[in-house]
């Protein structure tokens, strides 16, 4: 498969729709599981722009260094500590208020 088969711009446009339905998620949805989910699909989005101007820039699969994957296995890892830490915390505030709705969380302030 060559650089030509699917131009960057596909990559690019399916990147930002995914972003935008990530954020409509984390502005839209009350339940903290659906806000992570949405969370994830956002930098989902992310690794694809990384993945696709590594792929497309001047370095190719194998010429050059891998910075483009390199960053995209970072985000994957931050974004699986970033779950962690927050199914943790889901599901002590849903041990407290006996919901996981995000609302309900306002009265951990001060």
């Amino acid at each position: 498969m060559s650089k030509t088969d699917i131009p960057l711009n596909w990559f690019l446009y399916f990147a930002a729709a995914s972003f935008c339905i990530g954020l409509f998620g984390v502005l839209v949805r009350r339940n903290a599981i659906a806000v992570l989910m949405a969370i994830e699909i956002m930098l989902n989005a992310a690794n694809i722009n990384f993945i696709a101007f590594w792929r497309y820039g001047p370095y190719s699969v194998n010429e050059g260094p891998l910075t483009g994957v390199m960053m995209a296995i970072f985000v994957i890892t931050i974004a699986a500590a970033e779950v962690a830490v927050g199914i943790g915390l889901i599901l002590l505030c849903y041990r407290r208020w006996k919901a996981a709705d995000v609302d309900r969380y306002d009265s951990m302030a001060g």
